[in-house]
């Protein structure tokens, strides 16, 4: 941070003062969370459009979720994050947002019904994980990847139990994939078990249908 941004005294810039701010942002989401019961979380680019298919797609894999009984949990911002909560707001379910303040101000999509905001990534990424049954990850840059490998990481190290974690879009996947069983896991930086940690698909039905096989509903 700029220290021409902070201002001399200004106590509230100094690092024991950002415990409480972060002891406040998990109080706040665990209290607000632990009350919408199932729940999927959706990642996905914030630069796609309504015409884009994988907007459609997750519009639609949010709404058949939301059927089935889950709360749909987004970034809230635009994209495919807008998506997903369309789907929830169209099938009644719950319709969350996790906002996070950035420099380039992201705003709520107008489908969230439940917002809340976080000045930390990593209190951000407890929620998403904590009250998740599932990942459904659709197109995206750095930050759909980031929320993806952290996922398998804790999944291989066992630090959270086993959750589906579903790519949405074989075409867009395959080049990662491919790297990761012709790169990783050829120079032994990777197991064969850990390509099992995630499922690629193709439509919403699969979504539905590779979290309903996991937990046998």
């Amino acid at each position: 941070m700029n220290s021409t941004m902070i201002k001399k005294d200004d106590f509230t810039q100094e690092d024991t003062w950002r415990i409480f701010r972060i002891m406040a942002e998990f109080v706040e989401g665990f209290e607000t969370l632990s009350k919408v019961g199932r729940a999927i979380s959706f990642f996905g680019s914030s630069r796609l459009r309504p015409k884009d298919k994988y907007y459609k797609i997750a519009t639609r894999t949010a709404y058949l979720l939301s059927k089935e009984g889950y709360a749909i949990i987004t970034g809230g911002g635009p994209g495919i994050m807008e998506a997903a909560n369309k789907g929830a707001r169209q099938a009644k379910g719950w319709s969350i947002g996790l906002n996070i303040l950035i420099p380039q101000e992201q705003k709520a999509n107008k489908y969230v019904d439940l917002l809340l905001d976080f000045h930390y990534f990593f209190c951000r990424k407890v929620m998403f994980l904590k009250y998740a049954k599932a990942f459904v990850i659709l197109p995206g840059g750095f930050g759909t990847l980031d929320e993806l490998f952290e996922s398998l990481n804790l999944i291989q190290t066992q630090r959270v139990s086993k959750f589906p974690v579903v790519l949405v879009g074989k075409r867009y996947w395959k080049g990662m994939v491919e790297w990761l069983q012709k790169t990783t896991l050829q120079k032994g930086c990777i197991s064969t078990l850990d390509l099992g940690i995630f499922t690629t698909v193709d439509t919403p039905e699969e979504v539905l249908s590779t979290i309903k096989k996991f937990y046998r509903i």
